[in-house]
């Protein structure tokens, strides 16, 4: 059975919606969440109504009043909220108004379309600042274990062989270089964020003398030399969503990054690999072989991943197609940007949580970089010093390794003579290319893992991240 006329739009209607229509689409169950955000946007707009003449400073006053007390009893957790009435801006006007009756006049010249899209970029502004954040928290930690571990080498890989040597902070150097690009990205999404919404009313603003600016200076949507800043189409701004979309990519970014790290991390940690140790407080054991140690907090990173990037298909997929202005489907693009905020703040925290608790087993890392093989690239280029174009260089030293196989000697335990054979460009010095600290040490361009290189980037990143 329908039930009585909606209060705030039931004017036109003869019966309210069914019970089945409100618990199809009332939204309060997820947006309830923005209800700080939306308290902030109502007090800036009756503000501005009443720098106006449009309301009193009496009736802003009462209206401020009355929303403060109803977020006090939100913070507590002592509102009650009503599905019947669809969503959080519907919940906190309907209970303003039973207290406080100068709150009828709270929404001239609003509609629930600028109100939300207000909300929800101040949502994204605060969401930002705060996955930023944990992100450099989890930045600053990688470079702890990095400072702790200077002098460890490692093997460096591509398609999962063993290629050259690195230092192993310049291998979390690497991660450090992608979270950074993630960070600012979410600094550069709050930036996108960063535009009032208010005063675009539905679709074409208001005809009455309201003051946008004043509006955007009350809530901080200002330049860096505090001017105000508001959108300039009153129809895409109710129908733009292309904040969610950049919030929900650099999210789901984020988590790609996350599952990359994590995948080092459980290959580097098994018995195979060996180079380090997983804190125990983030890992768990088998419910049948007692012995496991499962770094279950990596294979989550990998595994929200998929979930964040799910997010982000989500809300393209929503959008796509949908025409100007405003349409119901939009009340389903906040689902997947809470989720994807809750989860790339959890991930970002667990990065930390598991680093902090890392060690590395220098003994197996140290075995596993004594390979001569690491250092086959660095022959070549012993032969090109010499005047051998590279391509005949690769060559010569494939067939170094090609011997050595064969031979099933390690690479600088072949015979002199047998080099030789191979290459008159070979000296009586080839085997001084097997010198792990020369080998470092001659790679000394920008970026590379030498000494010098690596000294100059732990300077970079604990200034970058201060």
């Amino acid at each position: 059975m329908a039930k009585s006329s909606q209060a705030t739009w039931g004017g036109r209607f003869s019966a309210g919606p069914a019970e089945l229509m409100l618990t199809f689409s009332e939204s309060v169950s997820f947006d309830r969440r923005l209800a700080p955000f939306d308290i902030q946007g109502s007090k800036a707009h009756s503000a501005m109504l009443a720098h106006v003449g449009i309301i009193s400073t009496k009736e802003r006053d009462a209206i401020h009043r009355g929303l403060d007390a109803i977020l006090a009893e939100i913070e507590a957790g002592k509102f009650t909220w009503d599905t019947k009435l669809e969503d959080v801006h519907m919940n906190i006007e309907q209970a303003l108004t039973q207290r406080v009756p100068e709150a009828a006049k709270l929404h001239t010249a609003r509609s629930r379309n600028d109100q939300v899209a207000t909300d929800m970029r101040l949502f994204f502004k605060h969401a930002c600042r705060l996955l930023a954040e944990k992100v450099l928290n989890a930045e600053r930690t990688i470079l702890s274990v990095a400072e702790d571990n200077q002098d460890v080498l490692v093997p460096g890989y591509t398609h999962l062989q063993r290629a050259q040597p690195v230092f192993v902070a310049h291998h979390l150097f690497a991660y450090l270089e992608m979270l950074e690009r993630d960070r600012a990205r979410f600094l550069e999404v709050a930036e996108h964020a960063n535009w009032c919404p208010l005063g675009a009313g539905a679709i074409a603003g208001t005809t009455l003398p309201i003051d946008r600016e004043f509006t955007a200076k009350e809530l901080g949507f200002v330049d860096t030399k505090g001017r105000p800043q508001v959108t300039q189409n009153s129809m895409d701004t109710v129908a733009d969503r292309d904040l969610f979309i950049e919030f929900a990519h650099a999210c789901a970014l984020f988590g790609v990054h996350a599952s990359r790290i994590a995948e080092d991390l459980i290959l580097w940690a098994s018995a195979e690999f060996n180079f380090i140790d997983l804190p125990d407080t983030f890992c768990t054991g088998s419910s049948l072989m007692p012995q496991k140690k499962n770094p279950d907090s990596c294979e989550l990173l990998r595994g929200k991943s998929a979930r964040l990037q799910g997010n982000l298909h989500t809300l393209l997929t929503l959008v796509k197609g949908l025409p100007l202005t405003y349409n119901r489907d939009l009340q389903e693009d906040k689902p997947p940007v809470f989720d994807s905020f809750d989860q790339a703040g959890l991930c970002a925290d667990v990065i930390a949580g598991t680093f902090a608790g890392i060690t590395m087993d220098r003994a197996s890392c140290a075995a596993a970089v004594k390979d001569p093989a690491l250092l086959a690239t660095d022959l070549a280029d012993y032969l090109v010093n010499k005047g051998v174009p590279f391509r005949e260089a690769h060559h010569a030293v494939g067939a170094v390794v090609r011997v050595a196989e064969k031979m099933g000697v390690r690479l600088n335990e072949l015979p002199f003579e047998e080099v030789k054979r191979i290459h008159a460009g070979f000296g009586p010095d080839w085997v001084d290319v097997f010198d792990l600290n020369r080998a470092l040490s001659m790679r000394k361009g920008t970026g590379m893992p030498g000494p010098a290189q690596v000294k100059k980037q732990f300077e970079r990143w604990k200034k970058l991240l201060a």
